[in-house]
């Protein structure tokens, strides 16, 4: 137990009558909690029962987060609840967690998200006019936890699998999969929880813009079993006991004309070396804000462009994209498509305007990277 838990004990969520104004809480908060709470102008009131502490301020996650450059200090009323507004945040979904007398919390009105390599606040932001993740009334897939013991680690493992409507109904038909990883930081539930992953899939489905899939995300980080400064073996995990598992557990069309792989930064340079690299696997590969920054088209991923007509025929999709509110990776996924379009190898690059290194680009990337799939 953390030394603020003891010393602030009285540290806790406090229902307060809402402000009379625009705001409503956040559709991140724990069930019943009215802070944080988000205006129409996208400000975020922040809110938190301290009488004990000194000092209480919230901390955006990383420079990139949407929320702006914190921390924000917030002001202490006589009745011990600390307060802060912050200026407009950039839409989308946004990690955070407060500082009490500079011990990291998390807000007790939010719910955590695993990110940053633990469990995290988060705030939604809503973004004006769109709605491609957003809980429908259509038919809705159903994400399933898979455990398998894996091999290479020797150890059990847990990935989540999404299964689109009708799986169940139809008893003999066959799917093709979609492995999708997460960030650095994160783990296997990020796609679903923090991406959203599940409601874009349904709402795709039902607006007949893409074929029905699974969608497998695991946990990217593995090590050799007794390996005692182990390398990655994350690769030899998906290749010799993720993918024959899951297409033993599943109704899959196990092939590589029906199998792609993606992720988002830290998961789309693996996305980019195991698809890219076993083209004998994968036909479709997507890399979200994750394209090396030294790219050599004639030696990369073991010369697999040195033959762009071979490369053309048997890769059916290379997607590579990023946000252009995240300079590095932006410019690294246009310098990659740049030097693969000069080679004669086709690639297509997407880039989402004003979304920086957050999960709004992510989410976007994969509404436009899973029509793209299957369309034989």
């Amino acid at each position: 137990m953390r030394p603020v838990m003891v010393l602030s004990a009285v540290v806790c969520a406090v229902a307060i009558a809402p402000a009379q104004d625009d705001a409503r809480p956040a559709s991140t908060n724990v069930r019943g909690a009215e802070y944080p709470r988000v205006h129409t102008d996208a400000r975020v009131t922040f809110r938190l029962k301290a009488p004990a502490a000194q000092k209480v301020q919230v901390q955006p996650g990383g420079a990139d987060n949407g929320l702006g450059k914190g921390p924000f200090d917030m002001a202490k009323g006589a009745d011990g609840v600390w307060t802060v507004t912050t200026p407009p945040a950039v839409p989308g979904f946004h990690y955070y967690w407060l500082l009490v007398d500079g011990v990291a919390v998390n807000d007790p009105g939010s719910e955590t998200f695993f990110g940053w390599g633990k469990q995290t606040s988060g705030v939604e932001i809503p973004e004006k006019g769109t709605d491609f993740y957003d809980v429908k009334d259509v038919p809705h897939g159903q994400v399933r936890a898979y455990w398998y013991h894996s091999k290479v680690a020797g150890s059990p493992r847990r990935a989540f699998v999404y299964c689109p409507p009708g799986y169940d109904a139809n008893p003999t038909r066959r799917y093709p999969v979609l492995y999708l990883q997460h960030g650095a930081g994160e783990d296997e539930r990020g796609w679903v929880s923090q991406g959203r992953a599940n409601f874009i899939l349904d709402n795709l489905l039902a607006a007949g813009k893409a074929r029905p899939m699974l969608v497998v995300m695991d946990w990217g980080y593995a090590a050799k079993a007794g390996a005692k400064a182990p390398p990655d073996a994350f690769e030899e995990v998906v290749l010799n006991d993720l993918i024959p598992g899951v297409d033993a557990a599943f109704r899959t069309l196990a092939d590589r004309d029906h199998r792609a792989i993606a992720g988002l930064s830290m998961g789309a340079g693996q996305a980019l070396r195991i698809g890219l690299t076993h083209p004998d696997t994968f036909s479709y590969v997507g890399a979200f804000s994750g394209a090396g920054r030294m790219f050599d088209v004639r030696t990369a991923y073991g010369g697999v462009f040195a033959d762009a007509a071979a490369f053309n025929r048997r890769v059916r999709l290379l997607w590579i994209g990023a946000g252009t509110g995240e300079e590095a990776f932006h410019t690294s996924a246009r310098a990659m498509h740049g030097e693969l379009d000069r080679a004669g190898i086709r690639s297509v690059f997407v880039e989402q305007q004003g979304t920086a290194h957050e999960w709004q680009t992510w989410r976007k990337a994969l509404y436009d990277f899973a029509p793209r799939l299957f369309n034989d």
